[in-house]
Formats: C-alpha cells, structure tokens, sequence
C-alpha cells in the first residue's frame, strides 16, 4: 500500500483510508497529551519521538499504515497545539478544519505553481485569491497586484528587492523602526543593502519626530521606509498616516509589515486602525497567524502590478515566449521560487467558505478575547499588565512578586516562570522585552490570543498557573522549581 498513490481515479480510496489512519491517530494523540504541550522538556520529548519514529530509513518498510500511526503519533503527542487555549505563546494560529481538509486536496493533487502546464486551474484560483486580496490592501489604486509568499520574511524580502531594484542604480537606504520584525535586517543583509537606519520607538511604535530626522539626515537618494502594523513583541501600530506623509515629503516609499495586523481589514469596525495602509508602495499580509490557515499562506501586495516587473524570467521550458504568445499564462514572474505549492487553494476555500462577514467575525472575537483577558489581569491583584492599551491580540503582563525584586532577579523570575509551564506541558506562553511604564524595560510574559473560539473563560486558568508558579520561582530565588505538577493542573484542550 506504500506504493499506492493520492492522485487519479483510484487515489482517493487509497487516500481515504490511510487518512482514516491519521484522524484516528491525532484524536487519541491528542488525548493522551492532555495539554498544550508534551510533559518533561526537549530531552524527554525526544525520547518519546525517537521510540517511534526510528529508524527513519529502516532496510524494510513497515507498511503506510504502521508508519503513519507511528510518527503521527509521535508529533501530535509531541506537538505545541495551538487549538488549546493555554497555547499562547507566538502568532502560532490554529488552522481552521476547512483549511486543512483544503491543504489535503494540494497535497494529493501536487500542482507545481511554476507553469500553466503543472496547474492548469491553480493558477486560476490564485488568480482570484490575489486579486481579492490586492483590492482589500489597495482599494483604491487602479491596478493592484499581490504575490503568494511563504510567510512575513519571504514577503518582506521580496519587497525590498522590488524597491531595490526600482532604486538602481542605488544605492537604496532603507529606514525602519527599533520595532521591526528581524526579517527586515536579514533581507537587507541578503540583498547587499546598506545595513537598516533605525529609527527610535515609543511605546513600541515609530516616533515620527525621529523619523523625520533620521530622513533628513540621510540627504537625499532612493529611500524604503518600513513601518510595522502589528509588531510580533506588543502587537503595535506604527502611526501610518504620519509616516507615509513624513516619507511623501522626503519622496521615500513606504513598505508596511502587516504580517499581523492586516487582515484586521476584514473587519469594518477594526480596519481604521490601519488607516494610511493603502498609502504604502507594497504590504506583507500573513494568513497563517491572524487568518487561521496551515503554515504556510503570506501575500505580498503591490499598489500597481507594474512593480512586480523586476520578478519576471523567461526559462524556456516553462515560459518559452511562443508559447506565452499563444495564450499560456507565465506563472515564473509571480514568485522568487520556481516550485511552489498551491497555497492559494485553502486561502480560497477559507475565503469562500466564511466570507468578509465570517472572517471579521473572527478576527474581532480574538480583539475582544485579548481585551477581555488584560481586564482579567488587571482584576488579579498577583499580576501586573504592562501600561497602555492591548497590541491586536497580544497581552503583555508580569507577577507582581517579581517587581519586589531587583531588576535582574524579577526579569529571572518571569523567565522561570515560563519555563515551568513548558517543562510541565502545563501552558505556552512568549516572552518579550518592552519599556514599562517608568520607562524601564522589563520581561514579560507574552500571551498572543489567536483561537478564534476559546472564551475569555478559557484562558482565566491560566492566570492561575502563572500566578502559582511565580510564587514558587520567588520564594526559591528563580532556581528551576518543582517541574512536577498533578495532572489536573493542567488546561485541557
């Protein structure tokens, strides 16, 4: 049966049985890790994994059926499962099932997104999806485009070498805020740019009054701003309108990570919170946190399809230009990768199944949840929300116990904190650095609310959690604790 294959008239029986096999798996798997997170730390998680799964290359198969219910096994009892409410800790979402089941379909059809002739229909469905998406980001430009990326870094990449090359010959500075996802640098670094200006933040946000300056220091030449709409620590909104006026007023461009925030646009009520975003020259947009699709489903969107120029190659056996000239689409141009899988498809699937109404009444249920769970902080005399208003759906706070503490022993607690909780499997939570309201930049625990079901009354527990193990890492100097905590301590999915 190993042999059998997903596609053809045949390949779906096949299919259906082995995935009997798998949902079979992830239920009892699921069961029997009865949290968010495997027990006992990385060496016990290996153990478990490695039971299981080895030999990965053995001299005889074990058969579809044994290797799937073995190494199934062994990563959904050794997963970070984001559809618990106690997993917290990134913009990690869970992916919704019709999204899923979507991805199931790619997979057994294995389109390659590269050339009309591996994905005849996928390339229409991404046609589509792109397009939609290009109108929601730019509704107002006369010939928007978007790209299928495989996340915010491929997104902010690709970005930057657009600009770069609409620079040449350059040099092209690129300016950002201290707030910026690290991706930004990298791509600099990749491209052969200058290293990133950074601009000063306050309150996590670009300080505009800095970025003037930091432009009118620079004197001149091709400049890219980025700005951040939803940045990955505290879930802030760069103050676009101001940007985009300060960067029209020194003739730079403006590109904006809204990795996070962006499908916030799904939400009439919540989308002025990204108002100036139509301003920018390009946008990253991420499906895969705040849009509840498997890894991976980023976008980049251009206001004019005109600046994806620079994308386009001509390879004879996948664009020959006779054959572009009889009316086969060129599929090369919409990417930096040639092979590439057809993500657009459970995009789709998503957006047709839920709808602008749907999504919005997703995104704004996490808005709210997040809103919900700082007024819960706020309400436990243990625990301390760092000031200011809730970043999206990120809620930073600390325990009080830590605060009586020098700067250096309370950050350590709060470190152990987390740390306890993962080596329990008890709770996933970030952490993240961020000025404090003295101006003091402290650690926090990071809960960043993606579930798009669980109730504020869900995730109260884990208040509870986090307020027991930071008096135990307290009262034992933030050493590493008793990792043994009863069962029933523990949140169930």
């Amino acid at each position: 049966m190993g042999t059998f294959l997903a596609g053809g008239v045949h390949g779906p029986a096949h299919l259906r049985a082995l995935t009997a096999v798998v949902l079979d798996t992830l239920e009892t798997a699921a069961r029997a890790r009865g949290g968010p997170l495997p027990a006992g730390g990385p060496d016990a998680v290996a153990r478990r994994t490695t039971a299981l799964a080895a030999p990965v290359l053995p001299e005889e198969g074990v058969g579809a059926e044994a290797a799937l219910a073995d190494l199934v096994r062994a990563v959904a009892e050794g997963a970070a499962d984001p559809a618990d409410p106690a997993c917290v800790a990134h913009l990690h979402c869970p992916p919704l099932a019709v999204a899923a089941a979507a991805e199931l379909a790619g997979a057994a059809l294995n389109p390659s997104m590269d050339s009309w002739d591996q994905a005849p229909a996928a390339g229409v469905i991404e046609e589509l999806t792109t397009a939609a998406l290009a109108r929601l980001i730019h509704p107002d430009a006369p010939a928007p485009d978007a790209l299928i990326t495989s996340g915010g870094t491929e997104s902010n990449l690709v970005a930057l070498l657009l600009a770069r090359e609409r620079a040449a010959p350059g040099p092209l500075h690129v300016v950002t805020g201290a707030n910026a996802h690290h991706s930004v640098h990298r791509a600099a670094w990749m491209l052969g740019l200058p290293a990133p200006a950074v601009v000063a933040c306050h309150d996590g946000r670009i300080d505009p009054d800095a970025l003037d300056r930091t432009l009118a220091g620079l004197g001149g030449g091709p400049v890219l701003v980025v700005a951040t709409a939803g940045t990955t620590d505290e879930g802030r909104i760069d103050p676009l309108p101001e940007i985009a006026r300060i960067a029209e007023r020194y003739g730079a461009e403006l590109h904006v990570d809204a990795a996070y925030g962006g499908p916030l646009l799904f939400s009439e009520r919540l989308a002025p919170r990204l108002a100036g975003l139509d301003r920018a020259v390009s946008v990253t947009f991420d499906l895969h946190k705040l849009g509840w699709q498997p890894v991976a489903a980023g976008v980049l969107s251009v206001a004019d399809t005109a600046l994806l120029a620079p994308l386009s190659l001509r390879t004879d056996y996948l664009n020959a230009d006779d054959d572009t000239e009889a009316g086969l689409p060129d599929l090369l141009g919409r990417s930096v990768r040639t092979t590439r899988r057809p993500d657009a498809l459970k995009i789709a699937v998503t957006f047709r199944a839920l709808g602008r109404r749907g999504l919005s009444e997703l995104v704004e249920h996490c808005v709210r949840t997040a809103e919900e769970f700082g007024r819960s902080v706020d309400a436990r005399p243990a625990l301390r929300r760092r000031p200011g208003g809730i970043g999206i759906s990120t809620v930073l706070f600390r325990p009080v116990v830590a605060d009586a503490l020098e700067p250096e022993a309370g950050d350590a607690v709060v470190a152990e904190v987390r740390r306890t909780l993962l080596m329990d499997g008890r709770a996933v939570l970030g952490r993240a650095v961020a000025e404090d309201g003295d101006g003091r930049r402290r650690l926090w625990l990071k809960a960043t609310l993606l579930h798009p079901a669980a109730a504020s009354a869900d995730l109260l527990p884990l208040l509870d959690l986090v307020t027991e193990a930071a008096e135990r890492a307290a009262a034992e100097g933030g050493g590493t604790g008793d990792t043994d905590a009863p069962a029933a301590e523990r949140l169930s999915p």
